[in-house]
Formats: C-alpha cells, structure tokens, sequence
C-alpha cells in the first residue's frame, strides 16, 4: 500500500491541511492457468465450497479455502440464518476454523468464490467489512502478509497480496492493549 501527500491550499483555523492518497496494487489474471499448484488448489476448493454455502434467503453462495503454513487447507461457506444478523460469512467461517483447529500456525493464503442464482456474479467479489477486520487481524498477529485470491465460478482471479491492502486506516486494536508490565 502506498501513501502519498500533496500539500493544498485549503485551510481551516489557520491550518493547511495536506491532502493524502492511499494507492495499492492487485494483480488480475484471465483464469487459473497461470497460477502456481497451491493456489489453483485454493481457487478450486472455493469455488467448490459455494455448493455447501447455506444461503435460503439471499442465494448468494460463497466459498472460501485457507492455506496454512503447515500445509493444511480449511474450508468454509456462509452459512446464513432468518434471524439477521445470526449468519456467517464463509471467510470467517474458514479463518475462525483454522484458528481454531491450529491455533497460531499462520494463514498464508486464502482464496474466496462467489456465485449467485439471482444475477450472474461476473466478477470477483471483495471480502466485506467485517471479514477484512477479521483477517486483517490474523494478518497482523502473525506478523505477515496474508495473500488473497478473489475469483468467480470461473474467469478472471483477482490477486491481493496482503490484508492490509483491503483495509486502509485499519482498526488495529492497540489501544485495547494493555502495556507490558500493568
């Protein structure tokens, strides 16, 4: 992610304030056959995981697969429920699994899959608010880049390198944080 600063003319209380850009990169391929082994894997796993999506209401389905640093792949698929908010998204729901199947191994990779039967889901759908908070988080316990892999029932991948990129000017919970030795 790249921040820059532009000074500007605009001033209030006799303060110049500086306008500032947050820029960041993705990659976009045509389909999978460029991508190496374990992320064709990852991509397919998602995509998969969308038929075992529980969404009655929405038909919204999406799938996701983690790719952990000990080589393990967790799976997940929203689960959706009539009393709203009660339901899950499948990148939560793959993440919190792997979190909770082997706790503090990292989470290297994960790709998500979207497909709907209302409207046809022609490109790749980014992670909400809420799941981006919550990856972020394991991407920063960890103390490295989680990559993200966006893609459809098929077509074009949408490549994002780390979590941090999705979320500029993340909630980080630092002041949550008690200081060493209190």
């Amino acid at each position: 992610m790249l921040c820059t600063e532009t000074p500007t003319d605009i001033s209030t209380n006799d303060q110049v304030m500086n306008r500032k850009d947050v820029l960041f990169e993705y990659y976009e391929v045509e389909n999978d056959k460029s991508l190496p082994d374990d992320e064709k894997e990852l991509v397919a796993l998602a995509r998969e995981m969308c038929s075992q999506a529980y969404a009655p209401y929405s038909t919204f389905y999406v799938g996701a697969a983690v790719l952990l640093e000990n080589g393990k792949v967790i799976k997940g698929s929203n689960q959706e429920n009539g009393a709203y908010p009660s339901g899950l998204c499948a990148e939560r729901v793959a993440a919190f699994a792997a979190s909770a199947m082997f706790p503090g191994v990292p989470m290297k990779k994960i790709a998500i899959s979207a497909r709907s039967n209302r409207v046809p889901v022609e490109s790749p759908v980014s992670p909400c608010g809420a799941c981006r908070q919550v990856l972020l988080e394991y991407e920063l316990a960890q103390h490295q880049p989680m990559k993200i892999l966006l893609s459809t029932e098929k077509g074009s991948i949408v490549i994002i390198e780390k979590v941090q990129d999705l979320l500029p000017l993340a909630f980080s919970g630092n002041g949550l944080k008690k200081p060493k030795g209190n």
